[in-house]
Formats: C-alpha cells, sequence, structure tokens
C-alpha cells in the first residue's frame, strides 16, 4: 500500500468517528429535549403552558407527552433536514449544517427550559407565570451560538491542491502551507462533557435539583469541554511571516515564530508513548503537541536547547517550506 492509500484510510477513519460523534449529540439534544419535562412531572400540571400573546396569562397548552415529544421530533427532522445531501449534484452542506444545528439546538433547549421553568409548581396551566426574562436569555444564547457556529464553520481546511513541495524559492514567490490534526476520542469527549454542562445549567435554571449539589458538576464539565474542545484540534500554518499555530476550533490560543526565529525546522516520527502520553506534553524531547501517533512538524527556535513539536499531516513538506523561507530571509 502507497502512502496515499494509508492516508485514504486515515482519513476514512475520522471521518467515521465524526459521523458517529455528530450523531450521538443530535441524539444527546433530542434525550434532553424529551427528558426536560419527564424528569419534572411531579411538580408540573397534566398540561403545559406554550404560548404567551404579550400578556401574563398563557393562551395555548399541550399534554406532557406533547410538550416533551415535539420540540424533540422538531429537533430530529431538522438534524435530518440538514445533514443529508438530497441531490448527488448539490454542493455539499457541513458548513451550513454546524451554522444551523448549533444555534437550533440552544433555542430549542432554552425554550423547553423556559416553558418547564414557568410551569414549574402551578395546579393549573392557567397560572404559570410569563417567561419574559427567560426569552431573552434565549436570544442572546443562540445569538452566540450563531458567531460561534460561523466562526467554526468558515476556519480554513487543507486543499492538498495547493499544497506543492518548493525548497528553492524564486525571489517575490509567495507560497503558504496549511495543515491540521485533529483527534476525534478527546473531541467525542469534549462533546459529552459539555452536553452534561448543560444539562446541569437546564436543570439550575429550571429548579429541579440543589444547586449546591449540582454546581460543582456544572462547573466541572464546562472546564473539561472547554479544555478538551481547545486542545483536541491543531493547525499549523507557513508562511512569509513564519510558523502559526493554533488550538481549536476558534484557532485560540495559538503561538507564532517569525522565520529568523527559528534555527532549523525537519519533520519527525513520534509516538504518545516518547513525549508522555496525549495533548499538550512536556518531555525531554521538549514540547509537543500531540494528538495522534506520526509525523510531526518539528522546529527548533533560536537560542533554545528544547524543540517545539506539533503533529499535522504533511510535516515534511511543510518543514521544507519553513528552512527555504529561512534561507531566504
Amino acid at each position: 500500500m502507497t502512502d496515499g492509500d494509508y492516508d485514504k484510510i486515515g482519513r476514512a477513519g475520522r471521518e467515521r468517528t465524526a459521523r458517529w460523534g455528530r450523531a450521538g449529540c443530535v441524539a444527546a439534544v433530542a434525550v434532553l429535549l424529551a427528558g426536560l419535562p419527564w424528569a419534572a412531572r411531579d411538580r408540573l400540571p397534566g398540561r403545559l403552558a406554550t404560548h404567551w400573546s404579550g400578556g401574563a396569562a398563557p393562551d395555548d397548552s399541550m399534554p406532557l407527552w406533547a410538550a416533551a415529544l415535539f420540540p424533540a421530533g422538531l429537533w430530529l427532522l431538522i438534524a435530518l433536514a440538514v445533514s443529508v445531501r438530497w441531490r448527488r449534484s448539490w454542493p455539499a452542506v457541513r458548513p451550513w449544517r454546524t451554522m444551523t444545528l448549533a444555534p437550533t439546538a440552544t433555542a430549542l433547549i432554552g425554550a423547553q427550559a423556559s416553558i418547564v421553568r414557568a410551569n414549574l409548581d402551578r395546579a393549573d396551566w392557567h397560572d404559570a407565570r410569563e417567561p419574559g426574562l427567560d426569552i431573552v436569555l434565549v436570544l442572546a444564547s443562540t445569538a452566540v451560538a450563531v458567531v460561534l457556529a460561523w466562526r467554526v464553520s468558515t476556519r480554513p481546511t487543507r486543499d492538498p491542491a495547493t499544497a506543492t513541495p518548493a525548497l528553492n524559492l524564486p525571489e517575490g514567490e509567495r507560497l503558504v502551507w496549511f495543515s491540521r490534526a485533529a483527534n476525534p476520542w478527546l473531541q467525542l469527549l469534549a462533546a459529552l462533557t459539555g452536553l452534561i454542562a448543560v444539562g446541569a445549567l437546564v436543570a439550575l435554571a429550571v429548579g429541579l435539583a440543589d444547586p449546591a449539589g449540582l454546581w460543582p458538576v456544572c462547573g466541572g464539565c464546562a472546564v473539561a469541554s472547554l479544555a478538551g474542545a481547545a486542545f483536541s484540534s491543531v493547525q499549523a500554518k507557513v508562511s512569509e511571516a513564519g510558523l502559526d499555530v493554533s488550538f481549536g476550533p476558534l484557532g485560540w490560543p495559538a503561538r507564532h515564530w517569525a522565520p529568523d526565529a527559528i534555527e532549523s525546522a525537519r519533520a519527525e516520527h513520534r509516538l504518545p508513548s516518547q513525549v508522555g502520553g496525549w495533548g499538550f506534553r512536556l518531555s525531554g524531547l521538549g514540547t509537543t503537541v500531540m494528538l495522534r501517533a506520526g509525523d510531526c512538524l518539528v522546529i527548533r527556535p533560536r537560542g533554545r536547547r528544547a524543540d517545539f513539536a506539533v503533529s499535522v499531516d504533511d510535516a515534511e513538506r511543510g518543514a521544507a517550506l519553513l528552512n527555504a523561507l529561512r534561507r531566504r530571509d
């Protein structure tokens, strides 16, 4: 088998893991939407107020089972609609999928939590309070989700057609090399802990649990989710400005080295066992961002005795371009 065959197998495995991760997140949101009213059913009336027309009194209601299943079914229908490529001639929908599902999930979960909170401890749905402030918070959260989804969806991806080797750069020639790597298991862990944090936060907002016991769970899972999301993927870019290494879907945090600040660059095969595990590791080999075993782009910063390495695809070509930029400068 050629290197290209192994690369195709690796990409297929990563895409398969990513698909399972997306399916798990969709299912978790559906469970949260349907399970929230059932978790509080002992404190809810038989019918739930679901609509207000500007007044303090509600004007429409649903049975408990319908209030639980309707938003979950709507969510699954939307997720299916934006995930299926209905015609082969249509362009891929990946960017729009994230930009649609993230704010939709935020809005539906917020609306469901608001409805449960409005009906909590009410004997009749006519007595449900108007969720005015809750609606403002839901709209604000949805707007934040739109911005974050747009940032994630518009992140550049590697284009193999433009990643051409160039060791001898003609004068005035400008080339850019871009590569990335991701650990789908860390991304899945970040998604799961994030969903647990969201579920705990929704339970706190509705008033279903004791805050003293739930806040540590919410805070711990939120920190774990943010850390996992930030360090489960890495992007490396080599240009005339030097080497830029950024982390996470938003490209933050990031590190930068100018060409004259780099003493040497090379590609090196490294394993997690050599650097002490996965993630951001410090070892006798220096600092390594280890997201998958294999080739790493390794640089020796000028004036330092320790290397910095990052596990990305096509590391040899990136090192060659970086060395060419150093020699030209």
